[in-house]
């Protein structure tokens, strides 16, 4: 059997890069080990999250699916550091984990030209290094024109408790034992990473009296630009918010060398930013407590996950550590926590294309790449399924810059920079992230969507009468003023903000912190969105830093038009130094933009570099 395009593993990468595919109306075929698992959430019960619920909003911009089925499946919204900037803001939603699933597999089954098929992947079938296809457990043959790998945390994944070692997948399931082995013998450089989930609890064995509310926001909100809002603000299930104590501690302590990391079991390195508790207590030994949340997993069952609380320790440890816990003195342990190891590819292996450099038309997204979390897994999902599609049209590939979209952050992180530990993505991560908004995704993104032709010709309408509306509102502020009239000033002194003497501009005035969009009402008729005010107010709230913002990112995009010629040997550049040399061979830069961002490479080796190119560009 032939398809142009197959995906390897039915978690968030897959999901998105095979809806993407088969969208471009590519005959795609999706293999997942088992279909029940599709989109599995195997920790925790969120998406979204700081920089994770902008990639969120990104996904949805450019026509992909985590966003939607995120609103279907809500059982709690919240949106993060709403005291802070808008640079910052974010949404996570609590998810439920049985609906999730359910949503993406029925929206996978409706896509026509998408085939499921549940199957174990042994080995690529290759030629002149160019993918041909698949070989299954089974020995059976499938051949395509593109593959895409995102396989999760299954290749030669263990799952560890304290001393305790079994070859398996998440929930149990099946590992995949050879294709990680398959990849070594073709070239690819394999990782060895680790990461965990904490116990699960029976709701009902809770004391809530000791713990703090977390309740949901109090207005409708959405991941997709759809707007749809599928529940009630007033029924959201509650989370919970309890402390770690002196006892939590010292029972860690006491019992460190049984944990499967500080015991020696873990070949692995975990992640540096989603520390385990006993990490947690080692590193940040300062700390009196650590701050843990009760998390419903969701409506069908009673499941408690308690967030931050990931360990390695022994069974009968954990049953300690749990009822040290405020309200969980009585709990009941439903599952206990584990460490899980995998292999991963390096992914300074990979194009900015996500295909990689050793096997042509063969793309990697998700874990696979060294990256946690479902949210940069489907990001990666997304473009993989994108470009694989477009090279088989013969089309200019996605790129996204850096100073476009957190997913451009992630991956020209990922393939210039390459991972130790499991990568997550952070705001800090990303150098213009004023620009990078949650509430501008659809601004930045909306177009690429269409052009590939993931976003719908009645969408796009949508999109530019909300472009124009943002246009017709902002001209509407710069062109109307107000006069120092009696009664003008008698309302500005009521809203505590100082009085004017002169004429002003209701754009300028809005440009003040005490004045908000509303108060302009009082002026002026303003018949708009509270979407087109909020990118009206966030452009004159911050227009200065905007614009130094944008006028980086304007000195960024001149390197990144400087291309590097693919076959460019730097042993030939005079003058660089030794490591910029090495570095900068075994990664292969397609622009001096990327160049500057691979550590050990400094300013001196770019504008050598600089030169030379100048120098060939005369000579050719």
């Amino acid at each position: 059997m032939e398809y142009e395009i197959i995906v390897v593993g039915g978690g968030h990468a897959g999901c998105e890069a095979s809806l993407a595919a088969a969208r471009k109306n590519h005959k795609t075929l999706l293999i997942t080990s088992n279909l029940q698992n599709i989109a599995d959430m195997p920790c925790n019960p969120s998406i979204g999250g700081p920089a994770k619920g902008i990639v969120v909003r990104e996904i949805d911009a450019l026509g992909g699916e985590m966003g939607k089925n995120a609103d279907k499946s809500l059982l709690q919204a919240k949106m993060l550091n709403t005291k802070k900037g808008p640079a910052v803001q974010a949404l996570r939603f609590q998810i439920d984990k049985i609906t999730y699933p359910k949503e993406m597999l029925k929206t996978l089954t409706k896509e026509k030209n998408l085939t499921l098929k549940e199957a174990m992947v042994e080995k690529l079938l290759i030629k002149n290094n160019k993918i041909e296809g698949v070989e299954l457990a089974t020995g059976e043959k499938i051949y395509a024109q593109a593959v895409i790998l995102t396989t999760g945390t299954y290749l030669r994944s263990v799952v560890l408790a304290g001393s305790t070692k079994k070859a398996s997948g998440p929930h149990g399931e099946k590992e995949s034992k050879y294709l990680s082995t398959h990849l070594k013998e073709l070239g690819f450089k394999i990782l060895r990473l680790k990461t965990g989930t904490p116990p699960r609890i029976a709701k009902e064995t809770i004391d809530y009296s000791e713990t703090l509310l977390e309740a949901g926001a109090t207005e409708p909100l959405s991941f997709s630009f759809d707007n749809k809002i599928y529940y009630d603000v007033n029924k959201q299930i509650p989370c919970h918010l309890i402390y770690t104590t002196p006892q939590t501690h010292q029972i860690i302590k006491d019992h460190l060398k049984e944990s499967s990391m500080y015991g020696g079991y873990v070949e692995g390195v975990g992640p540096r930013y989603c520390p385990s508790i006993e990490d947690k207590v080692v590193r940040f030994s300062d700390k009196e407590r650590h701050q843990l949340f009760l998390e419903p997993e969701s409506i069908f069952y009673d499941d408690i996950y308690i967030q931050g609380f990931s360990t390695s320790m022994p069974h009968n440890i954990q049953e300690e550590m749990v009822h040290s816990l405020p309200g969980l003195h009585k709990a009941k342990i439903l599952k206990y926590a584990y460490a899980i190891e995998y292999d991963a590819i390096d992914s300074k292996q990979l194009k900015n294309t996500l295909e990689t450099k050793i096997i042509e038309n063969l793309y990697t997204a998700g874990q696979i790449n060294g990256t946690s979390g479902y949210e940069e897994a489907a990001g990666q999902g997304l473009i993989a399924g994108i470009n694989a599609a477009l090279k088989l049209e013969k089309k200019e590939p996605l790129i996204l810059k850096r100073n476009e979209a957190y997913i451009g952050v992630l991956i020209d992180d990922l393939v210039t920079k390459g991972v130790k530990d499991p990568y997550r993505l952070l705001t800090s991560r990303a150098e213009y992230r004023l620009l990078l908004r949650h509430d501008n995704a659809d601004l930045r993104l909306r177009e690429y969507g269409y052009k590939i032709g993931l976003i719908s010709k009645e969408k796009y309408q949508e999109f530019t009468k909300k472009k124009q509306e943002i246009n017709n509102l902002f001209n509407l502020l710069k062109t109307t003023k107000i006069t120092p009239k009696k009664e003008i000033n008698s309302y500005l002194e009521k809203i505590n903000t100082t009085t004017i003497k002169d004429g002003i501009s209701l754009y300028d005035l809005l440009k003040r912190p005490e004045v908000s969009i509303n108060h302009l009402e009082n002026f002026i008729s303003l018949p708009y969105s509270k979407e087109v005010k909020q990118q009206v107010t966030i452009n004159a709230k911050y227009e200065g830093y905007i614009k130094k913002a944008s006028k980086e990112a304007e000195k960024m995009l001149t390197l990144e038009e400087k291309i590097i010629p693919a076959t460019l040997n730097y042993q030939l550049v005079p003058n660089l130094a030794s490591e910029a040399r090495q570095k900068l061979s075994e990664i292969k830069p397609t622009t001096l933009g990327q160049a500057s961002r691979i550590s050990g490479v400094n300013p001196a080796d770019i504008s050598i570099l600089m030169v030379y190119l100048r120098r060939l560009n005369k000579d050719e």
